[in-house]
């Protein structure tokens, strides 16, 4: 069975910089039916406008993942990391004990659009750490491309909590198939364009989670572009 959480049903912020989607409680934004799927706790849409963005904050226990979609992001953390993350790159720090960071928008002319993934780790008390890996446009065209794994496997970044996190982008009228071994979950989360899950019709911030399906059937009307957590 697939259940779908559509966009328009997600908790919604928005400020004179901020334009904010949760898809699941976040922040002011409380829903008991929606406080996360198996170790996913956070998927963040996110419009920064230019030169504004996250002031430095705290984090601990969890599994920070960021996604450029447009535009490029600022990001630097009391460890002594400062980086630009554009599209194409995934970013990993874990908050483990504590880390402190900021994160905005670097343009004075052109919003960043990302999603922010939190992933609650494995254990508690990690040493933090940072991580930010490249990824060719070609590299998620018709097929889905292992960006974020436990062990690292296929250069992707690091996650620690058993999860494989993928992205693919679809052209008109391309189909692929995910087999989903037994006892595990699924999250598919649409970034943009329309798309077709085992029967189910999903658009740009839609998601989709399965517990009990044997494999996905994804095909794509139009252009599309999405990513699948495969989880414990």
């Amino acid at each position: 069975m697939i259940t779908v959480r559509p966009s328009s049903r997600r908790g919604h912020f928005q400020s004179d910089w901020l334009d904010s989607w949760h898809t699941f409680s976040f922040d002011t934004y409380y829903d008991p039916e929606h406080m996360g799927f198996r170790a996913l706790r956070v998927i963040n849409e996110d419009r920064v406008k230019p030169g504004h963005g996250f002031p430095l904050h705290q984090h601990r226990d969890m599994e920070v993942i960021t996604l450029v979609i447009a535009g490029e992001l600022k990001h630097e953390d009391d460890l002594g990391h400062g980086a630009i993350i554009g599209p194409g790159e995934v970013q990993r720090f874990s908050a483990g004990t504590g880390i402190r960071h900021s994160e905005y928008n670097p343009s004075d002319s052109r919003e960043v659009h990302l999603l922010q993934i939190w992933v609650l780790p494995e254990h508690k008390g990690l040493t933090p750490g940072y991580e930010q890996k490249n990824f060719s446009p070609e590299e998620f065209q018709g097929r889905l491309r292992l960006i974020g794994s436990r062990d690292g496997r296929d250069n992707s970044i690091v996650i620690h909590q058993d999860v494989a996190l993928y992205r693919a982008d679809l052209a008109s009228g391309q189909q692929l198939s995910y087999a989903i071994a037994g006892g595990r979950c699924v999250w598919l989360q649409v970034i943009a364009g329309s798309l077709h899950c085992n029967g189910q019709e999903l658009s740009a911030g839609d998601g989709a989670s399965s517990s009990d399906e044997n494999a996905l059937t994804i095909s794509s009307a139009a252009r599309a572009s999405f990513i699948l957590f495969d989880l414990a």
